[in-house]
């Protein structure tokens, strides 16, 4: 069931959402999850809800820490809304709630400052999720990119209030259930980002559903490495290089298509305004690092996402911050724009990454607000929260 077939109208309704924007000081930097969250709330609003929304900041490890406060959160959470939403700057503040109308909105301060949000202990977590479920009398699931972990405000309190599932976490398994049960063929992932490690148990997964696996970003010279080529200083997790064959054969075993790049742009070391050139991605020269694919590799791409019907991305491939290797992330999403597939951007850093490039957001089918668990649940993996809420 999700909220849309419940009235709520005179309920406290607490919704969890997903809040977790980067800040610069108090400026927003990207407020794609706020945004994607608004829906959810607006519709409870709209409904005569009493609506209290919950999320967390950042990391400020169980204290107060004005670093990671909410207080901007509410503030552009009210501009979208088009109605005030009162913080007071409390994480557990029943005052606040009290004072709800019908229809009013309230902000409570980040989870994560209070210990048992995050605790591994079942009765210190248990503790500060029945102060929360104090609060209301339904709870919505609605932040996606935290149902991967077992935290109070999302597995327990779940287990204590009537409880349904928000609209964009809803729409979150919908898709997922898309690329994961009978995805339409030929199915590509494309995988990016720095490290192999952070990916092994969803590249272990999809060598069993895809049809063809495209490797970028500081991952892929892990690959090459694994393959017996030179490097240089490019990013590379010499632990991993075992494993990395492991998945080499798997993929030949099984017929999947595993695509690397073929050029980078090799730069004198680390730093937006470095020099690089383009090399053969087989002959990096030691003193180099790879920071982005480069123009063959993009082409290449491009061709093997050409005939796709069903895309999955997750990031970027290269250093897509720094202007000058910004390129090969914005090829590959350029050539998803042009696709005719079902596409799905992962979440976290591809997701940033469209929005930061300008890249118009309703050219994929999906941008997912949930990097890990997305990643999480491709891999096959039990999502405490889903499960909370199923």
């Amino acid at each position: 069931m999700t909220f849309a077939e419940t009235d709520v109208r005179g309920r406290r309704v607490l919704v969890r959402a997903d809040l977790n924007v980067p800040l610069d000081g108090e400026t927003i930097t990207d407020d794609g999850r706020i945004r994607a969250s608004v829906p959810t709330i607006k519709a409870l609003a709209e409904q005569g809800a009493k609506v209290v929304v919950c999320a967390h900041l950042g990391r400020p490890k169980g204290e107060p820490n004005q670093k990671y406060s909410l207080k901007p959160v509410a503030a552009r959470l009210g501009e979208l809304l088009g109605r005030e939403v009162a913080f007071s700057g409390k994480v557990v503040d029943e005052e606040l709630v009290d004072g709800l109308k019908d229809g009013d909105v309230a902000l409570l301060e980040n989870l994560r400052f209070e210990p048992g949000e995050e605790s591994k202990d079942d009765a210190a977590r248990r503790a500060f999720a029945q102060k929360l479920a104090g609060l209301a009398d339904l709870y919505v699931g609605d932040g996606f990119g935290a149902v991967h972990r077992k935290h109070a405000s999302v597995y327990d309190v779940p287990e204590l209030l009537p409880h349904v599932m928000g609209g964009l976490v809803a729409a979150e398994v919908e898709v997922l259930k898309r690329l994961t049960e009978d995805p339409e063929r030929p199915y590509v992932v494309i995988l990016g980002g720095a490290k192999v490690s952070d990916k092994l148990g969803v590249i272990a997964n999809l060598l069993t559903k895809v049809d063809r696996l495209l490797i970028g970003g500081g991952m892929a010279y892990t690959f090459l490495k694994a393959q017996g080529y030179e490097v240089g200083q490019s990013l590379l997790q010499e632990d991993q290089l075992d494993q990395v064959r492991g998945f080499l054969s798997e993929a030949i075993k099984r017929g999947v298509e595993l695509v690397l790049p073929v050029d980078v742009l090799a730069a004198t070391h680390f730093a937006e305004d470095a020099p690089y050139e383009v090399v053969a991605a087989t002959e990096i020269p030691a003193d180099r690092q790879g920071l982005d694919i480069g123009p063959k590799t993009r082409e290449l791409f491009a061709t093997k996402l050409a005939d796709a019907r069903t895309v999955f991305w997750n990031g970027p491939m290269g250093v897509f911050e720094f202007e000058e290797y910004s390129g090969g992330t914005r090829a590959v999403a350029e050539a998803l724009i042009r696709s005719q597939a079902f596409t799905v951007v992962g979440g976290g850093d591809s997701a940033a990454a469209v929005r930061r490039l300008g890249l118009p957001e309703d050219g994929f089918s999906h941008i997912s607000t949930g990097g890990g668990a997305s990643l999480e649940y491709l891999e096959g993996k039990t999502l405490p929260g889903l499960e909370a809420l199923q």
